[in-house]
């Protein structure tokens, strides 16, 4: 997708152009804020309201930043919205059931992984999570994170590392359950 020609589109009046942005992102950005929520219903809500502010504010918006970039860090204020509203931040497990017709002994084990996988990582601090999600879930580099998230690239690696660290020591003492 070119992007700078299509945002010039939708600059210019060519509403229609914007579909093509949100049949690209939409995706990816509702899965991010699945990640960070853990409720689809909600993740599908925000990501709505992500490209709806995305909309609104594209002809404003004369970021240095990558578009992609912008529009996660839209998906990210809003589920920090979100979490101030709730007050609660979850992820979903790392990995999926892929196979559904696996024995109920394997999956259940896969199921308890999955559980103290999501309970470990919530007890690492919310700045680092969401760093370690961007990077080690959605494959950004520290560079996008920096910029999505407003901070410096050092932030960033900083917040991977310490937040890896933390995981590793709360799961590997048991912590997660």
């Amino acid at each position: 997708m070119e992007e700078a020609f299509i945002l010039a589109q939708v600059r210019h009046g060519n509403v229609d152009a914007f579909t093509a942005v949100v049949e690209h992102y939409q995706m990816p950005i509702q899965r991010y804020l699945y990640r960070l929520t853990g409720d689809f219903d909600t993740a599908q809500d925000l990501a709505q309201d992500t490209f709806i502010q995305a909309y609104k504010h594209i002809l404003t918006n004369n970021s240095d930043i990558s578009f992609k970039a912008w529009l996660y860090r839209i998906a990210t204020n809003n589920a920090f919205q979100h979490q101030r509203h709730k007050r609660l931040l979850s992820f979903i497990p790392f990995r999926k059931i892929e196979d559904t017709e696996t024995p109920d002994e394997e999956y259940a084990d896969h199921t308890i992984e999955n559980i103290t996988i999501k309970e470990t990582l919530n007890k690492v601090p919310r700045e680092q999570r969401i760093c370690m999600v961007l990077h080690f879930m959605e494959g950004f580099k520290y560079r996008e994170i920096a910029e999505t998230l407003g901070i410096s690239e050092e932030a960033v690696r900083k917040r991977v590392a310490r937040g890896s660290d933390e995981f590793r020591r709360v799961y590997g003492s048991g912590g997660g359950m």
